[in-house]
């Protein structure tokens, strides 16, 4: 471990002290990710190829790794309803050489592109998915923020943000402890992680405000639910969506 990253680690614990476990605070985090280049919940570098493992999943995967799970599938060849197997190898990276696009038309194509817009959240009601005061808030530059954490105590319940299919409910996706991932359409997914027991399992349909889960801690030092909102595999900010409160 070098040097530096021993150092943070011991002032970030020296500055919470006694009590419970001790959780390093928010700028102590920032500064390891930025400066060590570490990551905190942030997004993984994708690998050349992945095997998959028993209890992954299409959807878990691209999560993972920041990818829509769209482009994973076509990458791969994989069509709906995005089955894959253990042993299975993905690629993440085309092997076919990308065509080079003439200045005269790349223009307009760029254009065409900055102009669309996807899916409209409009059919979605979103709602709160637990109770309890937010703790971290969304930042796209900061890794391990890519949601929003709300405080709880274990054993409360968890409810679906909006309604969809459940396509990833387990724990295998480092530092998420039991998660469950969401799809509410071809553009939304949302994820639910430190929970303590998930109460649905993958292919199921919820309901909105369908309890799914109970708060808890796992891959986490303290109570909390930490919610993520993904719109075209990309994270947004969670409270763009939810209402008011």
């Amino acid at each position: 471990m070098k040097p530096l990253l021993i150092f943070v680690i011991m002032m970030s614990l020296a500055a919470c002290g006694g009590g419970r476990l001790a959780v390093a605070p928010i700028d102590i985090i920032d500064y390891v990710s930025k400066t060590i280049g570490g990551s905190v919940k942030g997004k993984e570098k994708a690998p050349t190829t992945y095997k998959v493992k028993k209890g992954d999943t299409l959807y878990a995967i691209s999560w993972r790794y920041g990818m829509n799970y769209k482009s994973l599938a076509k990458l791969n060849n994989i069509k709906a309803p995005y089955k894959i197997f253990v042993g299975q190898k993905l690629r993440f990276k085309s092997s076919t050489p990308t065509k080079r696009v003439k200045k005269s038309t790349k223009k307009p194509t760029q254009k065409a592109s900055q102009n669309s817009t996807p899916t409209s959240s409009s059919n979605l009601t979103w709602r709160w998915p637990t109770k309890g005061k937010v703790i971290s808030t969304y930042s796209r530059k900061v890794a391990g923020r890519k949601g929003i954490n709300i405080a709880g105590r274990t054993g409360q319940q968890v409810v679906s943000a909006a309604a969809g299919n459940v396509v990833y409910s387990g724990n295998g996706l480092p530092r998420y402890g039991n998660l469950l991932i969401i799809k509410h359409n071809d553009v939304y997914l949302s994820a639910y992680a430190h929970n303590k027991v998930l109460l649905v399992k993958e292919g199921q349909y919820v309901k909105s405000g369908q309890k799914v889960a109970l708060l808890g801690r796992t891959g986490t030092q303290e109570e909390q639910l930490h919610f993520e909102i993904r719109r075209n595999g990309k994270p947004v900010d969670p409270l763009r969506f939810l209402p008011k409160r």
